[in-house]
């Protein structure tokens, strides 16, 4: 992956030491200590070594740090790291004579790793450094494996959703097909519902994941057709009081339906589903079914979805019956020609109805 090239490049970069000494021959020293394991960067000041520090941060392995130097002493020079926060990225040696009791206490505040005394001995110093060097090279590797692995993980969880929303619009559209739908009709719900949510007060308390997973559950509405004998779904007249109790049955076999897919109930969508395939035709005064229910005994997802499919089925052509005009389909709701529907519901969509419409003029 380009990721992981990018993160093997930078950890290869970062092989330079830099010494902060302004004695040349303490630079010269150490330098000949830790030439054959890193690149060596020198700096005969704190302040050039700070201005070091800030443009190759990404490249340091370790900084050897002097006490005492001109226009800006070490102590001086980990109070500016510390305020920059690179303390706990690049290692931090201080190197120096000054050996009383308060530089290195103040020292260790700061977040220095490790305080060695002048004069130096080499494979003493040597091995000191080249361990936290190690130590900091191994929490970065491991953090650059959480960080892919999270990644991975966020990509799967991409892919997995991606699928089960695929698996559900297939099972939704071809129950359009049957009816003689083309299939835009649930893409239409899904659009509508969720602009509902996002954009009006109807989804007000709810999170993003949650409009996701409900404007996703609303393509399930007619899922129960599926039962309906073609010569119900498809007859091109009125319905007789017989054929309609029988097509008024999807609503349970679509409940019931979503309840036997084992898949479908392990997925974070199935209680909306449930919910909406079961209570999309109720109606805010209870006359609507398979239950009954009143007013807010109607989940606010399931009233969204019974709005947004009836005016969905006024303004398209159907099997039985032509499209109608948008201003003749939205007199028809507001006069409930349609079933009662939430007046705060009806308030919300009247305000949103013309962007909604343009999902339609976009499809003609």
């Amino acid at each position: 992956m380009q990721e992981d090239s990018a993160l093997d490049a930078l950890e290869e970069e970062r092989s330079r030491l830099l010494i902060v000494d302004d004695s040349e021959l303490n630079r010269a020293l150490l330098a000949n200590i830790f030439q054959q394991s890193y690149e060596i960067q020198e700096a005969e000041n704190g302040r050039e070594g700070l201005a070091l520090i800030l443009s190759e941060q990404d490249t340091l392995s370790a900084v050897l740090l002097d006490v005492v130097m001109p226009e800006m002493n070490g102590l001086q020079v980990l109070h500016a790291m510390k305020d920059e926060g690179l303390i706990g990225k690049i290692p931090v040696f201080l190197i120096t004579a000054e050996s009383s009791e308060a530089v290195m206490q103040e020292a260790y505040a700061l977040g220095v790793m490790d305080v060695i005394s002048k004069p130096v001995v080499p494979y003493i110093v040597q091995r000191r450094v080249d361990s936290i060097v190690e130590l900091f090279s191994a929490r970065r590797e491991l953090g650059r494996t959480v960080h892919l692995q999270q990644n991975r993980l966020l990509h799967q969880a991409q892919q997995l959703a991606k699928m089960s929303f695929g698996m559900v619009e297939a099972l939704s559209t071809t129950i359009e097909f049957r009816s003689d739908e083309s299939g835009e009709h649930v893409r239409r719900i899904h659009h509508i519902t969720e602009y509902l949510l996002k954009h009006t007060d109807m989804g007000k308390g709810l999170s993003q994941e949650e409009i996701t997973l409900i404007a996703m559950a609303s393509i399930m509405h007619d899922v129960g057709k599926i039962s309906i004998p073609d010569a119900i779904l498809n007859k091109p007249g009125r319905l007789t009081p017989e054929e309609y109790e029988i097509m008024k049955t999807h609503t349970n076999k679509g409940a019931e339906l979503l309840s036997r897919i084992p898949q479908m109930r392990d997925n974070p969508t199935y209680p909306y589903a449930y919910d909406i395939a079961l209570h999309h035709h109720e109606r805010w005064d209870g006359r609507g079914y398979p239950e009954g229910l009143v007013g807010d005994q109607i989940s606010s997802w399931a009233q969204i979805v019974s709005l947004a499919d009836v005016y969905d089925a006024l303004v398209s052509k159907r099997c039985y019956k032509n499209a109608l005009g948008v201003d003749e389909a939205l007199a028809m709701i507001r006069e409930g020609q349609c079933g009662a529907f939430n007046p705060k519901l009806l308030d919300c969509f009247f305000r949103v109805e013309p962007e909604i419409r343009q999902l339609y003029i976009a499809q003609a």
